[in-house]
């Protein structure tokens, strides 16, 4: 492996993202390559190849059986073509050489349900959360205030206190058992949350678009390298992203999503290269 940070943004079956996504990691230093799902199913690809693993947002499989459950069932039970590892296999190795995962909205969505997130006590692959519909009932396409938790061991937030992101989703309400959501909160690994004006952790509607339990938006593993969100940093990159960019003075060139992916490739640059 060479000494450049090398990305993956995996696409298929109903990923649409994919390509603001391999962007966004362009944009924060990485070498990128979006590479379809039967690839990997094919062995032509290998996640032991990559340092950051990217799941986009999409429809996977059109969520006809919930938002990400059969692409989660088919990558805990896929197995790869001519070879003795499954994608299963794959992903519990990328994660245990200390490398980067990061899904964002219906990969945030793929990430709970394979069990990568929260995975408490490094549990990973057993589901122990959920994302459900939005109370309101209806698809949700609107821009929110997040605040950050300074105290997040999340790698991708490090120095951030508030963003300004779009959400696009259904199925976005964070919801889990007590014990587990007890766990999440003592663990700090709730670690950004839908907030107000003042950036305040709301439960309103529509400043939480979805209802989502705690005003949770995303979650990180305790080690802070796997990571997931609803709402879409990759769709904020640039200022001309932003909804009043004509008329908003004094907004930066860099868009705020994009600070996530360069606090990622900092982190890999730093710790396994």
């Amino acid at each position: 492996m060479g000494k450049n940070v090398k990305a993956i943004v995996i696409t298929g079956n109903g990923t649409n993202c994919e390509r603001e996504v391999a962007t966004a990691c362009r944009l924060a230093g990485a070498e990128c390559d979006i590479v379809h799902i039967a690839e990997l199913l094919a062995g032509r690809v290998q996640l032991d190849d990559y340092h950051f693993l990217n799941l986009a947002g999409g429809f996977l499989d059109g969520d006809d059986l919930g938002s990400a459950k059969a692409g989660a069932n088919r990558l805990k039970s896929a197995r790869v073509k001519a070879s003795e590892d499954s994608l299963a296999d794959q992903l519990q190795r990328f994660i245990a050489d200390g490398k980067l995962i990061m899904g964002v909205c219906n990969g945030f969505q793929l990430m709970v349900k394979l069990g990568l997130l929260p995975a408490l006590d490094g549990n990973y692959l057993n589901q122990s959360s959920t994302l459900s519909h939005n109370d309101s009932g209806r698809f949700e396409d609107r821009w929110c205030e997040l605040v950050v938790d300074p105290q997040s061991p999340c790698v991708y937030t490090s120095g951030l206190d508030r963003l300004y992101l779009p959400v696009r989703h259904g199925e976005g309400k964070f919801i889990a058992d007590k014990a587990t959501m007890q766990a999440i909160e003592d663990k700090k690994l709730a670690t950004m949350c839908y907030a107000d004006a003042n950036g305040d952790p709301t439960m309103d509607y529509p400043e939480n678009p979805n209802g989502s339990v705690n005003a949770i938006a995303g979650i990180c593993d305790e080690s802070g390298r796997l990571f997931g969100l609803m709402p879409h940093p990759e769709a904020y990159t640039h200022r001309t992203h932003h909804p009043r960019w004509t008329r908003e003075k004094g907004l930066p060139e860099e868009g705020m999503g994009l600070w996530l992916y360069k606090n990622g490739v900092d982190f890999i640059r730093k710790e396994l290269l």
